[in-house]
């Protein structure tokens, strides 16, 4: 896992310079803010229940004038997602369904920043828990309160391959039982999200980053015998870092 992290870092890192030859960024500077926090949001998909878990963050990448927060144009980063367990003795309306450990997503997003809006997709390949394709398609709107204060309003579609789908929506029919019956789902989107994330400046380069995510789960995924609540809201907080190369 360590080595595939490194592989992502150093081929997104590749990707962006070259980019910024390609498309014209000589001259401008990328940035990005780094860090790490506490994700508390529902511990599997479609669960009632919250779990605390780490968050790792990589926020706001992308070109812009040296000294600007604006990030303008084309940027490549990488994606790190994490998905709970899903432990059946924990919940009887899971009962007689498999277990499913923890899951840790890597991949990558793709960006286009002009002026306060950015727009973003991302995909990321699971390990242990899911071994599909997820990821994210949206926007989001930048608002400086002051010097101190950014706000970040968006709006976003997460999906799903057949594999991440079934994994966590799909009942077999060795699970089914009456009341719960075989649910065979395909790949697609999986759920919508309004998101609302404030950054508070305790320096120049570092600050303080919280998010509050609305969730609801859509389509065939919502429709699933496993969904205990199609409402998956998520708070998060977090401390970051701005890096900048130049070019």
């Amino acid at each position: 896992m360590k080595h595939l992290l490194a592989l992502a870092v150093l081929a997104a890192s590749a990707a962006t310079g070259v980019h910024a030859q390609d498309f014209g960024f000589a001259g401008r500077e990328f940035s990005v803010d780094l860090g790490v926090g506490v994700d508390v949001g529902p511990d599997y998909p479609g669960s009632d229940d919250a779990e605390a878990g780490p968050w790792l963050i990589w926020r706001n990448a992308g070109f812009g004038q040296p000294g600007s927060n604006l990030r303008e144009g084309f940027a490549i980063s990488p994606s790190f997602g994490t998905v709970g367990e899903r432990d059946a003795s924990d919940n009887d309306d899971l009962a007689g369904m498999e277990d499913i450990d923890r899951a840790y997503e890597l991949g990558l997003r793709v960006s286009y920043g002009a002026g306060p809006v950015t727009a973003f997709g991302s995909v990321r390949k699971g390990f242990d828990g899911h071994e599909g394709l997820t990821g994210e398609v949206g926007a989001r709107y930048r608002t400086e309160l002051s010097d101190r204060v950014t706000l970040w309003s968006g709006l976003s579609l997460g999906y799903g391959d057949g594999d991440y789908n079934g994994t966590y929506f799909g009942v077999t029919p060795d699970e089914a039982i009456p009341g719960r019956p075989a649910y065979d789902i395909g790949g697609g989107f999986n759920k919508a999200s309004i998101t609302f994330e404030a950054q508070y400046a305790l320096t120049e380069n570092t600050a303080l980053l919280g998010e509050i995510e609305y969730g609801k789960l859509i389509g065939d995924a919502a429709d699933s015998p496993v969904v205990q609540d199609e409402y998956q809201p998520a708070i998060k907080f977090g401390v970051v870092r701005k890096f900048s190369f130049g070019f």
